[in-house]
């Protein structure tokens, strides 16, 4: 399930969860709501916090010439 968030398709997931933390050791979550969760569960206490998210890493292809950037 996903959502619309400033034109981007984001899975919910406890891993950008509000009550969620992420453990140091493993890529398991902590959450305050259910305890100990993978990052691609999520439960209706799900909320949202934009801080947590880093967004995708854009691809720029190298396939540019001069003429690309000249008027």
């Amino acid at each position: 399930m996903s959502f619309k968030l400033l034109n981007d398709d984001i899975i919910k997931s406890c891993a950008w969860c509000l009550y969620g933390k992420k453990s140091e050791y493993t890529n398991d979550i902590f959450c305050k709501k259910r305890g100990i969760t993978t990052k691609d569960y999520y439960c209706r206490k799900y909320k949202y916090d934009p801080l947590k998210r880093t967004p995708d890493k854009k691809i720029i292809s190298d396939k540019y010439y001069g003429d690309d950037f000249s008027l």
